[in-house]
């Protein structure tokens, strides 16, 4: 992404317009994050076990994902690109692979295996954080389009191809 790109894609959304960007953002994010434990809860009260599978998934990949993010540090949007990011952040490097895409990904793919119809409700939360996220000027596509990928993989790997 270049400034220009950047500054192109978030001028709508500047201004008055510009509140509804972090909103979303913190929205979008305790919605994915409050329904894995509910998820996981409800998953456990119906059956009576508790889905260790759904738990140590998500978990193990996160931790590769967040040692993967410090060894690239990758600069942010607004690091390399000297831009006013819509998502105020102080945070520097470490933006690739984006965690909220994996982590909004692979809970959507989590609540499939378990909850199909919340899966894809949280599928197009995910699309729409993702968007977001680089609307908001603190990752460029790549970082989440990776973040994304990984988030897929980790639980098609974990739930559907790791027995």
């Amino acid at each position: 992404m270049t400034s220009e790109r950047y500054r192109r894609i978030s001028a709508p959304f500047r201004g008055k317009r510009a509140a509804w960007i972090p909103r979303a953002d913190r929205v979008l994010t305790a919605i994915t994050y409050l329904s894995y434990p509910l998820l996981i809860a409800f998953v456990w009260w119906q059956s009576g076990q508790i889905p260790w599978r759904a738990l140590w998934v998500p978990a193990s990949w996160l931790i590769l994902v967040s040692l993967t993010r410090r060894l690239l540090n990758r600069p942010r949007p607004y690091e390399r690109l000297n831009i006013e990011p819509l998502i105020l952040k102080d945070t520097e490097g470490r933006a690739m692979p984006s965690r909220h895409a994996f982590s909004v990904w692979v809970i959507a793919v989590t609540a499939w295996w378990l909850l199909p119809p919340l899966g894809a409700v949280l599928g197009a939360t995910a699309v729409l954080l993702c968007a977001i996220r680089v609307l908001g000027g603190v990752h460029d596509e790549w970082d989440v389009t990776v973040g994304a990928l990984v988030g897929i993989v980790a639980g098609v790997l974990g739930y559907w191809i790791i027995i």
